[in-house]
């Protein structure tokens, strides 16, 4: 398969499906709408997972784990949640197949093995949560209960991609329970700044902290808060979500405790989840035609050394000063792969840890060991520079907050740049088609604007900013007052 990519510029929805699967990230499945994760797709979710795993503990929580099925019975308790997601379920009806006795070699389903009450294969897992923290929960004692789980839900998507939409994903998800309206409303805005620094300085991609608005919360929240991240084709991304659910599961699932007081009083939840989606914002922020730019930070292998060589002999010298800079990167905490492959030429191994972004690449032949040199490549600039084998260590351990830092700076910059303050509907449409990214403009607050707006524009309001100034107005589509701008753009 050749490894030049569609260009973005000429079909940035081709050229984004060809990247994940020419730099080995994920394929579609046999399933419709699953896809596989390949190994070095699901060790850039590792690392996202472990930094991750460390925020969460460090903030006080503990994971568990819950069942992939819940009874229809627990799923319709809270209504407004089964009905958010009534149309994405699917559900189990038997447990049992047969021989088909009309066609030899096929298997039925047996129809005696009906089951009782039919199983959800969880969406979201709040209903089979809650259901088990009644039984957990008695007093303030018992509280607040902080609790995450790692796991695959199942949302029968039907238009499907990689990463970014799948019926099947992974993610985790956070549900905890308090005492007090106020504890589990600073629970869910200590989560969504957990993410927004998880994914500012692990990721480098800046990110607008919000609330969503009424039609756009998640279903059975008071309050969703939210991260929003900007692509480079100017559309947005929901990187994460963190809900205020008031007492709604608490008092569909009947979680009471006893407080202070004696009295009996239902829990306070919040809940709070980020997915897989992360590898398709990873993906859309940061890379170029030449495939796959990682932070350092997220990267398997932040640098690899390829020997230059024509003869056995050439090759040895090389791998005894490949190998003592690799030890000496790795005593510094830095990945390194040394690859001296023999089925594959230099230029075909640049052309592939390109593709794959790996942050810095070290190129060694023996000219550089008579010259006690080294060449040194960074994948963000597509830059090389000629280092003295003396000073490689500093200069690669420099590199790694240098293209951190530098990566991070460049999307905020694109970022900062295409948010556009807007006054009226037509100078909305124009930035909108013209320009892409957010634009900041007055709203009326009104469920009846925001939807026509979206249904003549396809532009959606991703957030109210959590730091939006108080600014009187006028509407951009009604005319009506507005306290207010928020942020609206064309989004995944």
């Amino acid at each position: 398969m050749s490894k030049k990519l569609t260009s973005r510029a000429e079909d940035y929805s081709k050229w984004y499906n060809e990247l994940v699967v020419k730099a080995d990230l994920a394929e579609n499945s046999a399933v419709r709408g699953c896809m596989v994760i390949k190994p070095y797709g699901y060790a850039i979710w590792e690392k996202m997972q472990a930094e991750l795993d460390r925020m969460f503990k460090e903030t006080g929580h503990q994971n568990a784990y819950f069942p992939l099925f819940v009874p229809k019975s627990l799923f319709e308790a809270e209504e407004k949640n089964a009905e958010g997601f009534a149309k994405e379920c699917a559900i189990v009806t038997h447990y049992r197949l047969q021989n088909d006795p009309d066609k030899p070699g096929k298997l039925r389903v047996d129809p005696e093995a009906k089951l009782e009450e039919e199983l959800i294969v969880r969406p979201t897992s709040e209903a089979i949560i809650w259901n088990t923290y009644r039984g957990w929960i008695q007093s303030y004692r018992d509280l607040p209960l902080l609790i995450n789980q790692w796991a695959n839900v199942v949302r029968w998507e039907m238009r499907t991609r990689l990463f970014l939409r799948t019926a099947e994903f992974l993610w985790q998800e956070g549900h905890t329970a308090h005492e007090t309206k106020d504890e589990a409303l600073a629970e869910a805005k200590t989560m969504n700044n957990v993410y927004a620094t998880f994914v500012e300085n692990f990721m480098a991609i800046p990110v607008i902290q919000g609330l969503k608005t009424e039609s756009e919360r998640f279903a059975g929240a008071d309050e969703t808060y939210c991260i929003e991240a900007l692509m480079q084709d100017g559309k947005a991304l929901q990187a994460g979500t963190s809900h205020f659910l008031g007492q709604n599961f608490a008092k569909a699932f009947d979680v009471k405790f006893a407080n202070k007081e004696g009295k009996q009083d239902y829990v306070w939840a919040t809940s709070w989840g980020v997915s897989t989606r992360l590898m398709g914002a990873l993906i859309m922020t940061h890379s170029d035609d030449n495939g796959l730019v990682l932070p350092p930070n997220l990267a398997p292998n932040q640098v690899v050394i390829v020997p230059i060589y024509k003869s056995g002999e050439e090759l040895s010298a090389v791998t005894q000063q490949a190998q003592s800079i690799q030890e000496g990167l790795r005593k510094r905490g830095i990945t390194v792969k040394y690859d001296d492959r023999d089925t594959q030429r230099p230029g075909a191994k640049f052309a592939q840890y390109e593709l794959q972004g790996v942050p810095v690449r070290i190129a060694i032949g023996p000219k550089d060991l008579q010259n006690g040199t080294v060449e040194i490549a960074r994948r963000d600039t597509l830059t090389k520079e000629i280092v003295s084998i003396d000073a490689v260590l500093d200069t690669v351990d420099n590199l790694m907050s240098e293209i951190q830092k530098s990566l991070f700076n460049k999307a905020l910059d694109y970022r900062n740049s295409h948010i556009t303050e807007v006054e009226n509907f037509e100078e909305f449409k124009s930035v909108l088609e013209n320009k892409g990214g957010f634009i900041s403009a007055h709203w009326d607050g009104t469920n009846e604007t925001e939807e026509k707006i979206k249904e003549l524009t396809k532009a959606t309001i991703r957030c109210i900013p959590l730091n939006n100034k108080q600014e009187k107005g006028v509407c951009v589509y009604s005319g009506n007052p507005s306290k207010g701008r928020v942020l609206f753009a064309k989004a995944y």
